[in-house]
């Protein structure tokens, strides 16, 4: 019987696909066309005798087939990509130590992040999440290789490079309960906490009374009190989930600054970790 192999870049885009749930998005990911990523599926099914996925206009899911390769693809892939990285890119190996605000962690790193493990298969990456305060202590005492942290944009000259901004905005479980409240409850992290801050000061320059309802270490703790009616809390407009409300001056709130995440590096930095911190700047810059 005839020997068969499977093409490594057909099980990428197959990986890539199940991963995204989206030929376009798989498309996006891999720099080729929604057609190509198409034919390249086609390929794969016609090598392997099976269909991998189901599709329709609307919908995308992979078949019992599909996730009998998925496992095993995935290893090949990383064996491939480790290999090819010990042969190509030795140098490019060892760990890199990174602070990260919970909430841009959730929102905007994983996939940044993924695509650089990805690349680099011999770099292991450290992440830490916590409270830009916290998190800047920790880098001047030198626990991180590199962290990104949130600050307030100026017209003054501030560590690290700037690499994100979005405006903020309040965010309630709906218009009508965030109008109700004669006293702002609000729903915040910890003090140290950079939204905290900018939240009371803007309502005690507005002369707005508020109170501290529900305080939690984590976003999803704080999106759910949100949910439950508790309070309201203070997001980049793009991290505001489905089901809950945007709201600003007409429920009688003060308008927020911009929030501004900026990359500062340790002195001394490693080649590795410099070049994850160049891939988080070209990436950020082109919107992850």
């Amino acid at each position: 019987m005839a020997l068969r192999n499977l093409d490594i870049d057909l099980l990428r885009c197959f990986v890539t696909i199940a991963d995204t749930g989206s030929f376009t998005r798989a498309g996006e990911r891999l720099g080729r066309t929604q057609s190509a990523i198409s034919l390249q599926l086609k390929r794969l099914e016609e090598q392997v005798g099976r269909v991998l996925f189901l599709r329709s206009p609307r919908s995308l899911a992979i078949t019992s087939d599909g996730e009998r390769l998925i496992g095993p693809a995935r290893q090949i892939l990383r064996l491939h990509d480790a290999t090819v990285a010990e042969m190509f890119e030795p140098d490019i190996a060892g760990s890199v130590r990174i602070g990260v605000p919970e909430d841009f962690a959730t929102a905007h790193l994983p996939t940044v992040l993924s695509a650089f493990t990805a690349a680099h298969p011999l770099v292991e990456l450290e992440v830490t999440c916590d409270l830009t305060l916290n998190l800047l202590d920790r880098f001047h005492a030198g626990h991180f290789d590199l962290a990104l942290v949130k600050r307030q944009p100026t017209q003054e000259q501030q560590d690290g490079m700037r690499v994100w901004r979005e405006p903020l905005v309040w965010v309630a479980r709906d218009r009508q309960s965030a109008a109700d409240f004669s006293r702002v409850p609000l729903v915040v992290s910890p003090e140290p906490c950079v939204y905290r801050k900018r939240a009371t000061e803007a309502l005690d320059a507005m002369g707005r009374p508020w109170r501290v309802a529900y305080t939690s270490t984590s976003l999803a703790g704080s999106l759910s009190a949100v949910r439950a009616g508790l309070g309201m809390t203070v997001l980049p407009l793009e991290m505001v989930p489905p089901g809950l409300a945007a709201v600003g001056e007409d429920a009688g709130l003060p308008p927020l600054y911009d929030t501004e995440i900026a990359l500062i590096e340790a002195p001394g930095l490693s080649e590795t970790a410099h070049l994850l911190a160049q891939h988080i700047i070209a990436a950020l810059e082109r919107g992850a």
